[in-house]
């Protein structure tokens, strides 16, 4: 799914989403209640199906906090405060969703080693 609106992202939009962004594999390494995607190997969103929120992570943990602060994002349970926020699936437009989801996984990618991330292409 490239195309988003103004209106909420549904959690199977979500799924798609994610699992179009390049070099992006979905796992359940946390067991059958937890979507997970990695790129490189390494985490950029997780979801719980059902509970209505996805946690990201974004470019600089001043800026979490900033959405944090300004109830645009909550802390991201069960993971470390260095830039993961918790975001309601209907409380943001599906553009500010895809628009979030793209910056973690460009920061994430971009904190890979770069042989990994030219394999990545």
């Amino acid at each position: 799914m490239t195309e988003t609106s103004d209106i909420p992202m549904t959690e199977d939009a979500l799924c798609a989403f994610c699992d179009a962004l390049p070099g992006a594999a979905r796992s359940q390494p946390f067991g059958p209640g937890t979507e997970v995607w990695k790129v490189g190997g390494r985490i950029f969103a997780l979801l719980a199906p059902g509970s209505g929120r996805i946690s990201v992570k974004c470019a600089d943990a001043e800026f979490a906090a900033m959405l944090i602060e300004t109830g645009r994002a909550a802390k991201a349970p069960y993971l470390p405060r260095g830039g993961w926020i918790a975001l309601g699936l209907g409380a943001l437009s599906a553009d500010e969703l895809a628009h979030r989801l793209r910056e973690s996984h460009a920061t994430v990618r971009a904190g890979l080693p770069r042989r990994i991330r030219e394999g990545l292409g």
